[in-house]
Parts: C-alpha cells; structure tokens; sequence
C-alpha cells in the first residue's frame, strides 16, 4: 500500500468515525489534492479525476465535495489562490493548530507552517485594536518558492 492509499485508508476511518461516508468520487478529488505539488482549483479537480480515473464529476458536484472534506478538515481551501490543499495534518491524531499557508504567487507550491499561537493571540489583539475581527485566524502569505525564485535570477 502506498503512502496515498494509507492516507486515504485514514481519512476513511476518520469519516466512519465522525458518521459520513467517503464516498469513491470523494476518495478521488481528495488523491487529486494528495497527489498534486501545488493548490488545485474545482475546476483543475474536474479534469484531474476525467483524466486519472475517467470519471466525469461536474464542477459543482466538485463544489460540494470539497465542502465536505474541508468540513471534515482532510482540506484546507485557500482564500487568496481560489484553489485547495490536502491538509499536511490527516494523519495525526492530536489537536492541530490554526493552519498557516505559504503560498507560492507564480506556481501555487504550498506549505502548511505552524504559527506560534501566541502570535495568533497578536494578530487578533491588534486586529481589534484596529477596529476589525479576525472571524478566521488561518493565514495565506504569498510568496516564491525557492524554485520560482531561482527562475528570475
């Protein structure tokens, strides 16, 4: 069994546990978003899935399906990009922390970092301070890639 398979095989168990099913069609966008080196929009999902399985889900249901494993925290969706990741954290069974996206501005590479949550605690101090609320504490920085960076010079 492969590294995805395994994953897949937890996020499994993780469903049954919370009583909903990952259903096949589910099972494949996710692989999709395992699989992939960068943030992949519904739409890059939909001909991920015609291509590799053959299987033609319509963009909405894609939609719907990634609204189910962001619910069930096995994605994250990516505010700045439009575009989704597999959460680097489905394995674990500890408390995860508030997610924390580099995001790579030319090629959508991007790594999950923690984020000390005392600087969690800042941020919305001085949010508030500010006269704004941090409804969602998850932060998105765009940034190079070390790969991108090395193209411009």
């Amino acid at each position: 069994m492969n590294k995805v398979e395994k994953i897949i095989e937890h996020a499994e168990r993780h469903c049954q546990a919370h009583g909903v099913r990952l259903t096949p069609k589910r099972k494949q966008v996710l692989s999709g978003l395992l699989l992939s080196e960068k943030a992949l929009s519904a739409y890059e999902l939909v001909d991920y899935c015609k291509t590799v399985f053959d299987a033609r889900i319509p963009a909405m249901s894609v939609y719907r399906i990634l609204d189910f494993l962001q619910a069930e925290h096995l994605v994250h969706k990516l505010n700045l990009a439009h575009k989704y990741v597999a959460c680097a954290h489905i394995c674990c069974e500890h408390q995860h922390d508030v997610p924390q996206f580099l995001i790579c501005a030319q090629c959508y590479r991007v790594k999950e970092i923690k984020v000390s949550p005392t600087t969690i605690v800042e941020l919305q101090h001085d949010a508030e301070q500010a006269g704004f609320h941090l409804p969602n504490p998850q932060l998105e920085i765009n940034c190079l890639c070390e790969n991108c960076t090395d193209k411009k010079t």
